[in-house]
């Protein structure tokens, strides 16, 4: 029977991994589409192609089961952890929500909206806040499905 892996277990599979080998490489987000496993990463000194090269190396293992995929995280760079909406107050950002909130839902960020766009203007352990265009709205990140930077802000 095949085993069903997940993109969390793989991330944080891959996160373990990279944390002995390459100690400064940031996992930023692990995708799984079909047979190909893509992995988004930073580092303090910048991507650099040889920085990929490397960390494909590290993880030459999964080309047994998925094409793999290593790259910086461009402009429209993912915000997957705290952390990185902390790092990025001030700027413009897109987050999609798991499910539509509804005017029923008590705590509902805005009721309709299945993406929330505009500036972070805070964030905690426990959720982030965004001034919209509807309003300061503040969301769990238990409704975030996925969210990044909006490139050129």
């Amino acid at each position: 029977m095949e085993e069903i892996v997940t993109s969390t277990t793989l991330q944080t599979e891959i996160e373990r991994r990279l944390a002995v080998c390459e100690p400064e490489v940031e996992v930023l987000l692990v995708q799984v589409s079909g047979t190909t496993l893509r992995l988004f990463i930073d580092h303090p000194d910048g991507v650099t192609v040889a920085l990929c090269e490397r960390v494909s190396g590290h993880l030459n293992d999964y080309r047994d089961m998925y094409s793999l995929e290593v790259s910086s995280p461009g402009q429209d760079r993912p915000l997957t952890k705290p952390h990185h909406y902390t790092r990025f107050l001030g700027r413009r950002a897109r987050v999609g929500l798991r499910d539509a909130a509804t005017a029923a839902d008590e705590e509902a960020t805005l009721p309709g909206h299945r993406s929330v766009t505009g500036e972070l203007v805070g964030a905690s352990e426990r959720d982030v806040t965004i001034a919209a265009g509807d309003g300061i709205v503040t969301i769990p990140y238990e409704q975030i499905a996925r969210s990044n930077l909006i490139p050129g802000d």
